[in-house]
Parts: structure tokens; sequence; C-alpha cells
């Protein structure tokens, strides 16, 4: 029989996890480590001592398995696993990696290390292998499972996850996963891979930071990369009642719609947004998930602003503007010193006394653009206001006119210096 059939069900679950000891003699390296960052089942940020990397943080990539995805486009049981690996780790009171060989060994981004996590709750306590842990749980598929110094073992738990029919061998659906006919992903995945979703319904969640002209702003965190990744999301005329409630500014939210490129802003953004008041559990509606929550307001310099960032895309890393990342995020500039600016005069336009102000940091040029902001007088705000004067600014990260910019909805988010 192949070692991948599957087999009847035993009489009694083995604990391959527990059953399997580590060896601290053998050949291969090994660090006790702590956790910086919880990416998703089978991938984690470790802090390691700098004779193991100089920048003393390690991105482990465990070995033998593959969780279902939670970082750009969802699929079942992704969030069962990523919570799976989050507590077990959290629970810890120490947490040893190895490698399979006896040098650290890269995955194929070339930015993660291939290790084998163990893990004890107890100080007197073994040490118990996460990786078989999660084979035997049911909360992976197979990767490579029988070509390491663990493969038989790891056959076995995953074999007998296949035969006891759990999770993602079960058949069932998974009830943390919505099953409707929108793609569930990530704001990231959209920032990332717009092309692929145009025109395409898709789901994902995100803290609301603004509300202005029938549009809402939402970001969300990335673990992975440590940025925020934001989508403007147009809801028009067609909601009302609970569904502008769920768009309120501070709850955190799912979003269904559509995505659509802005020709006349030049964006991408959201729309097509509908709520079922009979059926609040249906997944084509948006939906609240929790409330309270605030801006990240990244401080952010100039230079950063106008420079680049790499991203790992999946299958390649792929180099970005930083501020087409950071669209429809909230963010913080400071010592902006004003050297231009004019008003929007066509007083039938809606952006009628809308400023555009051109600053120089340093000799980096950022744009700031306004919505009209009346001052303590009532009377529109002129760009008499700020221009010879610095500043620091809060807004949305924004395109205008072939340029990224810093959008600003509110006076008192325009701060000058003394």
């Amino acid at each position: 029989m192949s070692s991948f059939a599957i087999a009847e069900p035993p009489a009694e679950p083995v604990d391959y996890a527990g059953q399997l000891r580590l060896n601290m003699a053998s050949e291969t390296v090994k660090v006790e480590v702590t956790v910086k960052t919880f990416i998703d089942g089978d991938t984690t940020h470790f802090y390691v001592p700098e004779s193991v990397s100089e920048n003393g943080i390690l991105k482990a990539r465990y070995l033998a398995i593959n969780t279902p995805e939670v970082t750009g486009k969802i699929e079942p049981y992704g969030k069962k696993a990523a919570a799976f690996t989050k507590e077990k780790l959290s629970g810890a009171v120490s947490i040893i990696i190895e490698s399979d060989t006896a040098t650290w060994n890269f995955d194929s981004t070339g930015d993660r290390r291939l290790v084998w996590v163990w893990y004890k709750t107890e100080p007197d306590g073994e040490y118990r292998n996460l990786n078989l842990e999660i084979l035997q749980n049911g909360l992976c598929i197979a990767n490579s499972t029988a070509n390491n110094r663990y493969g038989s073992t790891c056959n076995a738990a995953l074999n007998q996850a296949r035969a006891l029919k759990l999770n993602v061998h079960s058949g069932q659906r998974d009830p943390d996963f919505y099953y409707g006919d929108a793609v569930e992903l990530t704001i990231k995945e959209l920032r990332t891979n717009p092309a692929l979703y145009n025109g395409v319904k898709v789901a994902f969640n995100g803290i609301v930071t603004m509300n202005n002209a029938n549009s809402v702003y939402v970001e969300s965190y990335d673990a992975e990369t440590g940025l925020y990744f934001g989508m403007s999301v147009y809801y028009g005329y067609g909601l009302s009642g609970t569904g502008l409630k769920i768009l309120s500014v501070g709850n955190e939210v799912r979003i269904v719609g559509t995505l659509q490129y802005y020709e006349a802003g030049g964006t991408w953004q959201v729309s097509g947004l509908t709520y079922r008041m009979m059926k609040p559990n249906d997944p084509g509606n948006i939906q609240k998930l929790s409330e309270g929550h605030t801006p990240s307001w990244i401080v952010t310099s100039p230079e950063t602003f106008v420079g680049q960032v790499t991203i790992d895309c999946g299958n390649e890393t792929k180099c970005f503007d930083y501020a087409a990342m950071a669209m429809g995020t909230t963010i913080e500039m400071h010592g902006l010193t004003v050297v231009d600016g004019y008003s929007t005069l066509d007083e039938d336009s809606s952006s009628h006394g809308a400023l555009t102000l051109t600053c120089d940091a340093n000799g980096v040029t950022v744009y700031i653009r306004t919505i009209p902001l009346n001052g303590p007088d009532g009377q529109l705000v002129t760009p008499d206001a700020f221009v010879g004067q610095t500043l620091d600014v809060k807004g949305i990260v924004d395109y205008y006119n072939g340029q990224y910019q810093i959008k600003v909805f509110k006076l008192d988010h325009l701060t000058l210096q003394h």
C-alpha cells in the first residue's frame, strides 16, 4: 500500500508529536527562540541570537507541511491552522527550532529558513514537535512530507489524519470560512495583484478609518511585511440604516464588493456593496466584526514615502512604490515646509476650495491635498495660511493628478510648527 493511501481509522489515535523526541546531540543546528510575529499556520518570525541572523530575526517556514493560506487569498481552514499555531506557541515556556541538516537552509523565496519547531509547556516537560502536531490534526496538506529526517513519522501522522478525516481531510465545510461567490482574500493581496481581481467580487477584512463622499477607507495590518494596506470602498447611495452603521469609523468590518479601476481618480476601489437585513449572515453581505478601533497613523518619513518597498508575493518577490502599497492607509508626516499651494476655484465643483500644497523636506517633495476646509470663522481656508510655514500632517495616502499625495479631511490634521 502507498504511504499516501487512506487507511482505516485507528482504534486509538497515535500522538506522533509527543512520541518523537528532540535529540539535542544530533548533527542538526538548533537554537532556543522566542516569537516575534505569528504569520499563519506554517510561518512564524522568531527572535534569534545574532550568531544565527544578523538582525536578530529569523523568518521560519515549517518543514513537511503546507497549511491553508490566510495572508493572500484566504483558504478554508487557514484561520483555524493559524490559530492552532498561535495557541500552541503562546502557551510555551520554551521553543527550539531545528534545521533538517547541519546548516540553516532557505526555502524557495530565499528569505525564510526551513525548520522544525519544538515547544514545551512545562519547565520539566518534554518538547513536542509542532510540525507533526499540525499534520496529525489535519490542518495542512503534504509538502515534501517524506523527504526529511522525520519523514516516516510525518507520513504516519498524515495518513492517520486522513483516516480520521480531520479538518482539511474531512470533506466538511470550514465553519470559519465564508462560502459565498466572493473571493476571500486580504487587502495586501488586492494591492499587490490588483489586475488579477479586476471586475471580480472580493471579500476582505479591515478597520474603517475615514468616511467621506459616500466612500470609506479601510486598512489592515500585514504581520509578514509589517505594513498596513488600505482600500477605498465606495458605498454610494445603495446602503441605509444597519448597512451604513456597519461602515462606521472605528469598526472592523468584512467588505464584500467588486474591485474596479476608478478612471477619474486613477486608483482601484471596491464598490457594489449590499446588506440584506433579513439575512444578516448572508456571505454576500458586509459584516461588522468588532468596534472601538483607531486608525494606524503610521509615522512615515518623506524619504520612505517617495521610495520603494520589496514584498514577498507568494511565488515571487516584487518591488513597488511605497506610496502605491500604502494607498488608502492612514499616515502621519512631520516637518514639511509648504513652498507653494493653490485652491480649486470651480464653484460648481464639490471640490471648490480644496487645497493642493507642495511641500519640501530636505529636498524631498511631498504633495498634500485637502477637501474644502473651513476655518473657525466659517470661511474657506486658503493656501496663504500654510505657504512658507512648516507643518505636521495626518491623512490618507491617495493619488491625484499623476502624483501620490496625502489627503487631509480635517483642519486640525494640519498642524503648524512654531
